[in-house]
């Protein structure tokens, strides 16, 4: 990307604003709580850029706090907010604000396994099981984790909407990241040098591609300048590079960064297009879980533990659903 687009990008990305949406309340019929659950126990939360929206939508709901979707212009991606209309007074809102922000905190993949194991957080709800050096880390500090689907959700590819290639085969793509396919044409499309955007070591989605879709194989070395290092800033890469193709998850894509097929447009795989009904039936390729983390030390009877049973209950599934994963 030139020096001028990227400040153009630069400067719609300056803007955030806020949607709000129809308020939304726990008092839910079917919806069961953790009991005495609080602000003073809530457990230490962290987790992927992809579920920080999730986490911080169940501690709303555990905590009966009104909330609402937020949405950031261009690569960000949309959260969750309390209504502060509900509090009675400036301090019981400051209060809530400040618990969100110490006790659910967004460390991305790699520093949330990082702050599980160093014992920094009780408890981490990742897109990605643990990378080499996140294992090593484990076994260095003598920690044992306990990795727990709880929703499922997939690896996308996207290419610029211009592109004529609308599919491609597992064999394809990692011949395209081992660099044996570097050229569109060799794929259906025009006589194009392919520009591969990566992302770095240890984010959730570059482990992700080695561990699902590459089948062993060690993904080629590229250019420093198309590795791109956030999760959201995927997406106007790919819209001014006709030529590009990246990697996202599915939920993070539709759901949270809203990015339409216009700016960032999905690929099928292996002729499978990765929508939730390819994705709850379980029929696209690159299918991937949502994980809850905890240490296998954790006390039983903390409250940590009891939200990481709480989290396979019927309640938590509506909170997931509500946040667009599909059940596990």
């Amino acid at each position: 990307m030139n020096n001028r687009i990227r400040l153009v990008v630069v400067a719609l990305l300056a803007t955030t604003v806020f949607i709000s949406c129809q308020k939304e309340t726990p008092e839910e019929e079917g919806f069961t709580s953790i009991d005495n659950i609080s602000m003073e126990n809530y457990p230490k939360v962290d987790g992927a850029t992809a579920t920080w929206a999730l986490n911080r939508m169940i501690a709303c709901k555990l905590l009966g706090v009104e909330y609402t979707w937020s949405r950031a212009i261009g690569g960000g991606e949309r959260g969750i907010v309390p209504v502060y209309e509900q509090f009675e007074n400036w301090d019981e809102s400051h209060a809530f604000s400040n618990f969100l922000n110490e006790r659910v905190k967004n460390s991305q993949t790699h520093g949330a396994f990082t702050n599980l194991i160093d014992g920094n957080a009780d408890i981490i709800v990742v897109s990605s099981h643990p990378s080499p050096s996140e294992k090593a880390h484990a076994n260095e500090k003598g920690v044992t984790l306990i990795e727990t689907p709880i929703a499922l959700d997939a690896f996308v590819f996207i290419v610029n909407e211009a592109n004529p290639v609308k599919s491609l085969t597992t064999e394809q793509i990692r011949k395209i990241y081992t660099k044996q396919i570097t050229n569109w044409s060799q794929v259906g499309g025009t006589d194009s040098e392919m520009k591969v955007f990566t992302r770095p070591r240890n984010s959730g989605s570059e482990e992700t591609l080695r561990a699902l879709v590459m089948g062993g194989l060690e993904p080629a070395d590229f250019p420093e300048s198309d590795q791109v290092q956030g999760m959201g800033a995927v997406f106007p890469e790919i819209q001014t590079s006709v030529n590009g193709i990246c990697y996202t998850f599915n939920n993070y894509k539709d759901v949270l960064a809203q990015i339409p097929e216009g700016i960032a447009a999905k690929i099928a795989i292996d002729g499978i297009f990765p929508d939730k009904t390819t994705i709850d039936n379980r029929t696209y390729p690159f299918i991937t879980e949502v994980y809850a983390v905890i240490r296998s030390d954790l006390d039983r009877n903390s409250m940590a533990y009891k939200l990481y049973e709480w989290l396979r209950t019927g309640s938590a599934k509506m909170v997931l659903g509500e946040c667009g994963f599909s059940a596990y």
